[in-house]
C-alpha cells in the first residue's frame, strides 16, 4: 500500500507542473486532495487496517498530503507571479485600488414628475399620453382659441413646414384627445409632457419645458371639488399643514378660471425673496372646463360639468429646491445634476 500511495503522490505532483490555469488547478485539488481522493480516503480507512500497521501507514499518508498541499500553494504563486509579469507594468500599476462604479440616477425633474404621478395615481387619476406634435385645431380651436383670438398672443409658437401642423405650446390638446376617447365615460386622468415655445431663454424660460395637465369629467362635479383635489395635492406634494389660496384669472377654455398659490415653504407665510415678499408662490392655473370644450370633446355640457388643471414640474422644482435658473435643468453640468 505505501508503494502504492507513493507512486500516486508522485504521478498528481507531475500533473501538478503541466497545470497552466486556475480552473485546471482547482480540478487537480478535487482530484488528489479531495474527499474523494486516493489519499484522504487511505487515511478515512485507517481503522480498518491492522493495528501494527496504522502508524507507519498514517505516517506516511500524512507526509504526502502534507507535500502535496505544499506543492498546490507554491503553484499557486507561480502562476500568480506569472499573471503578473505579463501586464505592462510601465502603464498599469495592479496594486492600486480599484475605481468605484458610478451609478446614474434619475434627473431631478423627472424625480418631480414621479413623485406628481404617484400623488395623482392614489388620486384615482391616470396617465394619459398626447403628441408632442398637433394640429392647429387641436392645439388652439377646439380649446375655444379660434384664429385671430387675441390669447393666442400668449403663445409663440414652433410651425412646421406643414400648413397647420405645429409643436404644441401646452399639453391642453391632450384634454379633446382623452373626451373623444372615453365619451360618454367619466373622466379622471392626467397628461404629462413636453411643451414647446418660440421664447427668449432667460432664468425663468425655456424654449421647451414639463406640463402636467389634469383633467375630470363627470356629472355635478363642482368648483369646490376642484378646490379640494387641488388643496390636497397640495398638501401631499409639501407638506400637511401647507395653505392654499385660489386667485382669479382667465384662460379661453375654463370658465371659471384661477390661479393656485400655496403658502411659501421657504419663509412659512413671512415673506422672503423667492416668494417676493408675499408670502405665496403660484404653482398652477385651473378651472372648471368651457361647455365649448366640453362639446368639442363630444360631451353635453348641459349633463357633464368638470374641471381642469395645469402645473409645471420645473417651476415647482425651482421653488422647492429654491433653484434660480431654469437653464441649469438643460445644461447637462454634473455639478448641479449629482446635487439630487
Amino acid at each position: 500500500m505505501l508503494e502504492s500511495l507513493q507512486k500516486n503522490a508522485e504521478k498528481a505532483l507531475s500533473e501538478l507542473q503541466n497545470v497552466t490555469d486556475t480552473t485546471s488547478l482547482k480540478e487537480w485539488r478535487s482530484q488528489n486532495l479531495g474527499k474523494e481522493s486516493v489519499i484522504m480516503q487511505t487515511l478515512g480507512n485507517l481503522g480498518g487496517l491492522p493495528t501494527s500497521e496504522r502508524p507507519v501507514i498514517g505516517r506516511q499518508a500524512n507526509n504526502i498530503r502534507q507535500n502535496l498541499e505544499t506543492a498546490f500553494q507554491k503553484r499557486i504563486d507561480q502562476l500568480r507571479d506569472s499573471a503578473s509579469e505579463t501586464l505592462p507594468t510601465a502603464s498599469l500599476d495592479v496594486t492600486l485600488p480599484g475605481r468605484p462604479v458610478q451609478h446614474g440616477r434619475l434627473h431631478i425633474v423627472t424625480q418631480t414628475m414621479r413623485r406628481i404621478y404617484a400623488i395623482w395615481a392614489d388620486m384615482g387619476f391616470q396617465i394619459y399620453r398626447s403628441p408632442d406634435v398637433e394640429t392647429d385645431e387641436y392645439n388652439f380651436e377646439l380649446l375655444n382659441i379660434p384664429k385671430h383670438h387675441p390669447a393666442r398672443d400668449m403663445w409663440d409658437t414652433f410651425h412646421t413646414d406643414t400648413p397647420g401642423i405645429i409643436l404644441r405650446t401646452h399639453t391642453s390638446p391632450g384634454q379633446i384627445h382623452a373626451m373623444r376617447e372615453y365619451c360618454p365615460n367619466p373622466i379622471r386622468v392626467i397628461l404629462p409632457g413636453m411643451c414647446y415655445r418660440y421664447e427668449q431663454i432667460t432664468a425663468r424660460s425655456e424654449i421647451q419645458f414639463n406640463q402636467v395637465e389634469g383633467l375630470a369629467i363627470g356629472q355635478n362635479i363642482r368648483f369646490t371639488d376642484l378646490k379640494g383635489t387641488l388643496s390636497d395635492f397640495a398638501r401631499r406634494m409639501f407638506s400637511a399643514n401647507t395653505a392654499t389660496r385660489f386667485r382669479a384669472s382667465h384662460f379661453p377654455f375654463t370658465e371659471p378660471s384661477a390661479e393656485m398659490d400655496v403658502e411659501c415653504f421657504l419663509c412659512s407665510g413671512g415673506g422672503c425673496s423667492v416668494c417676493k415678499h408675499t408670502g405665496w408662490l403660484e404653482i398652477l392655473g385651473c378651472g372648471m372646463v368651457h361647455p365649448t370644450v366640453l362639446e368639442n370633446g363630444g360631451y353635453n355640457p348641459r349633463e357633464f360639468t368638470g374641471f381642469a388643471f395645469g402645473m409645471g414640474p420645473e417651476r415647482i422644482t425651482m421653488l422647492k429646491y429654491g433653484i434660480k435658473d431654469i437653464r441649469y435643468f438643460w445644461g447637462n453640468d454634473l455639478r448641479f445634476l449629482e446635487q439630487f
